[in-house]
């Protein structure tokens, strides 16, 4: 079988030729377009992004000696070797993970915040409820929506969420958000972990940022010296028990022997003895578990992972978004497109004989 191809060759003159004939559909669709889209970006909201990075310290005795140049080098290829050793059950590639949590979330909420213009002192969640802008469409139908439905009206503007995991639906909504607003990266080469926030704004952008890099924080430091501190308050409980259990034998023994000091039955001596030799053991029971208890303290000191800030969240003085120039651009290109595909319809299409 022959197949034939017909070559459509497009007469240039001709199309310029039918857009200048029909400009006045130009002058009408694409000033249009520009005025609508102009207006509707308008509408939405400005943005800012700022963002800090931070390195935990990390100890792995398993990555020490001759393994670490197989770590250096398998950090060339994107792999985390002590990510993999580690002894401890959540790794640091699983901290981004935190974010899926509602406790972890609502943690955030209690943040206390600041306009940049100094006018408005709140927590995060009534921040988020009551002060966030929105295009005047949205408000129209939220109010809608609010005045149709009287369910959860008061739970959502309760911001002490008793049960992060048993909540409203509006409240959830504020947690969605915070999710949107906040992300938690981390380097599989570096180990470094960044923190990104975005808000409406620039202070409390920043102010989060920083409020959710010390939360990060505290979270690593619980989960590493969980066991030890653990170890720790048992000592330091037991401890405190044989120092009670020794003073009260010391003063047994005290009151015993200035009461009767003239005495020199052996009978008496005896039971000095009795009360000595006790209150040294009580004694020693005691420094044995003083001793316990500093170790336990040691451990707690030296699991306590530090935190290098290799960049603090900077106030930002540019908006992120929305991009309003680029975007009535790109609706301009796009109209003014549309517009000669529909002018242009009879030239481009090919004409059934």
């Amino acid at each position: 079988m022959e197949e034939n191809k017909t070559a459509v060759q497009v007469d240039y003159r001709k199309v310029f030729s039918e857009i200048w004939k029909r400009k006045k559909i130009y002058f009408i669709v694409v000033p249009t377009i520009i005025v609508l889209s102009s207006l509707y970006i308008i509408c939405i909201p400005r943005t800012y992004t700022t963002d800090t990075e931070i390195i935990p310290e990390t100890s792995n005795d398993a990555m020490t000696g001759g393994s670490s140049t197989l770590s250096s080098l398998a950090s060339t290829f994107g792999f985390d070797m002590s990510a993999m050793k580690s002894e401890d059950a959540i790794t640091p590639l699983m901290y981004p993970d935190l974010m899926n949590d509602n406790g972890f979330i609502i943690q955030m909420l209690k943040i206390k915040v600041s306009n940049s213009e100094n006018t408005l002192h709140t927590d995060y969640f009534t921040y988020l409820y009551k002060h966030q802008k929105a295009p005047w469409w949205e408000k129209m139908i939220n109010s809608i929506k609010y005045m149709m439905s009287s369910k959860n009206k008061e739970e959502a503007k309760d911001n002490n969420i008793k049960d992060p995991y048993h909540i409203s639906r509006k409240q959830n909504k504020l947690v969605e958000k915070v999710r949107q607003n906040v992300s938690i990266k981390v380097d599989k080469k570096t180990g470094s972990i960044t923190i990104g926030v975005t808000d409406q704004d620039p202070l409390i952008c920043k102010t989060v940022a920083d409020s959710v890099r010390g939360q990060l924080e505290r979270f690593i430091i619980n989960y590493r010296t969980k066991k030890v501190r653990e170890d720790y308050e048992y000592y330091k409980k037991l401890t405190e028990e044989a120092h009670k259990d020794y003073q009260k034998q010391r003063q047994l023994y005290g009151s015993f022997a200035d009461a009767d000091e003239e005495v020199i039955l052996e009978s008496y001596r005896q039971k000095q003895e009795e009360l000595e030799n006790e209150m040294q053991l009580k004694y020693n029971t005691y420094t044995t578990m003083s001793h316990q208890m500093e170790a336990a303290r040691a451990k707690v000191l030296a699991k306590t992972p530090a935190f290098t800030l290799v960049k603090g969240a900077a106030v930002p003085v540019k908006p992120d978004g929305p991009k309003r120039l680029f975007f009535v651009l790109v609706w301009t290109i796009l109209a003014f497109i549309g517009t000669s595909l529909y002018v242009l319809r009879n030239i481009l299409l090919p004409q059934n004989e």
